[in-house]
């Protein structure tokens, strides 16, 4: 459900440049070469990749959350209740969740997105038939394994969270005999995808080509536990059962990356490769968000926090672009003066949607 954060924070941060500069609606996804997402950040990936307003995007969560996530996990009571009755839950919710893909993405693949928007993709997930890394990827140098997946299996694969979600049982395009393939979220190996990004962008990029990261968030929880004697011995219970494993491993995770993304940037640049990698917004969450950062909370009151915050962390980020003293908001200026018009001639998804009503794919 945070991903709805990271939709209001790049909506906010567009839609204030264009009133700022006097255009219309900015395409964000023709401004960049790669787009690289992981679990509920496939999903903002996709969305941007085939031009769907970010606005819309905020509506889906808005609109389709409770309905993917029918049981919120709370406290210990919702724990054991979950465990008998979770099944029910996990299929209401999937199902739910491949409802709302279809409505925005329609029958969009993969390929679609490269042939017809010049856009390289790069989407995290795991093969369950090998428990192994899989990435949903079509760029200039990339094969064509993954062209004719759906940019909705693509975006129920990467986001099929353990415990919260149903795993992804989707069509395997590549045979002709009806053969499907199970995958589980990409977070449990990148939910923080800058390395895999770094990786096909170098791939991608001519030798002498400055290679630039954009590395956006969903609002992290303000993580770090005080510790003590017999605390230590957890196990299921303390655990919740799993539940608080995946937000421990996402901000591990996402402190990891970034920093080795930074220092493998840095000696790339002294070896004459110029690598920025950016992070924004940098700055601690305020700890009153705590209470509404649960990755299954679609309470109303909870989608209105973190839409407030993005609001807030954008207006930050705007006067970042706005110091000449502040490197990373330099660069990110550049971004946003460099992004052309919505064309809805170059749209994939249905520009019916802009206004917010659904209308057949």
């Amino acid at each position: 459900m945070r991903g709805i954060y990271t939709a209001a924070f790049l909506d906010r941060l567009l839609s204030q440049h264009a009133k700022r500069t006097g255009q219309g609606r900015l395409d964000l996804g023709r401004g960049i070469d790669l787009i690289c997402g992981t679990s509920t950040g496939a999903i903002v990936a996709c969305a941007v990749a085939v031009g769907c307003p970010l606005d819309r995007v905020v509506d889906l969560y808005r609109k389709h959350g409770a309905a993917i996530f029918p049981h919120r996990i709370t406290g210990y009571r919702s724990i054991a209740y979950r465990a008998f009755s979770g099944r029910r839950f996990v299929r209401a919710g999937d199902q739910a969740l491949r409802s709302a893909l279809t409505e925005v993405l329609g029958d969009i693949t993969v390929a679609d997105v490269f042939d017809k928007r010049g856009i390289s993709l790069s989407v995290p997930a795991v093969d369950m038939s090998t428990h192994r890394s899989w990435v949903f990827k079509r760029t200039p140098v990339s094969g064509v394994r993954d062209d004719d997946f759906s940019l909705v299996d693509v975006c129920m694969a990467s986001s099929a969270a353990p415990i919260f979600r149903s795993l992804a049982d989707v069509g395997d395009p590549n045979s002709d005999r009806g053969a499907r393939k199970v995958f589980a979220d990409g977070g449990l190996w990148a939910n923080n995808p800058v390395l895999v990004a770094l990786t096909d962008a170098m791939a991608m990029a001519e030798e002498d080509q400055p290679i630039e990261i954009f590395s956006l968030g969903t609002c992290p929880r303000p993580v770090g536990e005080h510790i003590r004697g017999d605390a230590v011995h957890r196990s299921l219970l303390e655990w919740r059962f799993g539940a608080d494993v995946g937000p421990l491993s996402i901000s591990a995770q996402e402190f990891a990356y970034d920093n080795i993304a930074r220092l493998l940037g840095n000696e790339l640049s002294k070896q004459g490769r110029s690598v920025q990698a950016i992070r924004f917004p940098r700055k601690d969450v305020p700890a009153s968000m705590m209470p509404f950062l649960a990755l299954d909370d679609t309470r109303e009151e909870a989608m209105d926090r973190l839409v407030e915050q993005a609001g807030s962390d954008a207006d930050l980020t705007k006067s970042a672009c706005d110091d000449p003293g502040c490197r990373d908001g330099s660069t990110i200026k550049s971004l946003l003066e460099s992004l052309p018009p919505a064309d809805p001639s170059r749209l994939l998804y249905n520009p019916g949607l802009q206004d917010g009503t659904p209308s057949e794919p």
